[in-house]
């Protein structure tokens, strides 16, 4: 039974552990009844067979965990189900109509039908076509409704309708919930980028309006001073775009302290940091920072992010002076002879762990 309530819908479904219980209930009730046939025929040992062959092949079909049934379960329970009449009907004692003596026809039924909602029908239609067979070869034809062969099989019928409508139901939940996930995964997404775009748009407002209302107040009069000023917002808003990550106040602060004082500070976030635990980015930003401020005499700093999977997580360099000579000497190149005239150029050159070392 199913319903809806404010828009949700509500399912309704009988746990499988009850199902379980009514089939081993109906299984246990055959087995009753093959128990008072006993004292009627003169040959127990093949009822008792049946019996047994019978309760191990249902309890397998029935406790075997998983939504499919082994394939070595299922040809078991198909082999009990020939068996069954091949074993039982020669030592039955059947009159004009049915009786206790033909209880593994009722029986084999409701093994088939396990077998069909244990996703194994192809087996259980087989299984109920040799019980026709048999029925039909040791009592006639009019023994097929007499004795409930017609039933079983009807059964049979009514357990692959439901469970082919209970499957392709199963299929169109799944399509549902991937569908639902794949709509709050966009959504989360569309969330995430309009949260990234006022984020932005607060920090570009926040570092640019004292000059832009400068320039206003000034109608674009300003002096050197504030036009060069004007070059440093500009690449802090570039640093917000091309260094996000590598950002934090205390950063921001040391970047524009440098520039102020004249040197070029690159930002490359390359990847790498996204997946880092907030306290190790804490620590990283702290570092930098600390890295910034050792920089304080050099003409160009770089700062880059490296890609997931290498210990170091951020690269700083700061050169000094002439700038070719500088990149020569951050890359290890030059001459012997001129080592200590690269190691004058680097200002500062450290790598920043991805994680913290013990």
């Amino acid at each position: 039974m199913a319903g809806t309530h404010g828009g949700e819908h509500v399912k309704v479904s009988v746990p499988a552990g009850v199902a379980t219980g009514l089939a081993a209930l109906f299984s246990v009730y055959h087995l009753v009844l093959a128990a008072t046939t006993l004292l009627r025929v003169e040959d127990i040992g093949p009822i008792v067979a049946c019996m047994v062959l019978y309760a191990a092949a249902t309890g397998t079909a029935l406790f075997v965990r998983g939504a499919a049934l082994p394939v070595w379960t299922a040809c078991f329970s198909l082999a009990t189900a020939i068996m069954m009449p091949l074993v039982a009907a020669p030592v039955a004692e059947r009159g004009s109509g049915p009786g206790y003596d033909t209880w593994w026809v009722a029986a084999v039924g409701t093994l088939m039908v396990i077998l069909v909602v244990r996703q194994r029908a192809p087996f259980a239609w087989v299984g109920v076509l040799v019980l026709a067979v048999t029925t039909l070869s040791w009592a006639g034809i009019g023994a097929l409704g007499d004795l409930g062969v017609l039933g079983s099989v009807s059964w049979v019928v009514i357990a692959t309708a439901f469970t082919a409508a209970m499957n392709r139901a199963t299929r169109i939940q799944r399509d549902f919930i991937r569908a639902e996930q794949e709509t709050v995964d966009w959504q989360a997404a569309q969330d995430a980028h309009v949260f990234e775009r006022q984020f932005r748009l607060s920090q570009t407002t926040r570092m640019a309006r004292p000059m832009l209302q400068r320039i206003i107040d000034s109608c674009g009069g300003l002096t050197d001073d504030e036009r060069t000023e004007c070059l440093h917002l500009e690449q802090a808003i570039r640093d917000e775009i091309r260094g996000r990550s590598l950002l934090s106040d205390d950063v921001r602060d040391e970047v524009m302290r440098l520039r102020r004082r004249g040197a070029v500070v690159q930002l490359h976030d390359d990847g790498g940091l996204d997946e880092l635990e907030v306290d190790d980015l804490r620590r990283i930003h702290s570092e930098l920072a600390d890295a910034l401020r050792q920089a304080h005499d050099a003409d160009n700093v770089i700062v880059r992010t490296v890609p997931e999977g290498a210990d170091a997580a951020v690269t700083v360099v700061g050169l000094r002076l002439d700038l070719a000579a500088s990149e020569s000497a951050a890359l290890g190149a030059g001459l012997d002879d001129e080592d200590d005239d690269d190691d004058s150029a680097v200002a500062v050159w450290l790598e920043i762990p991805r994680h913290e070392t013990v």
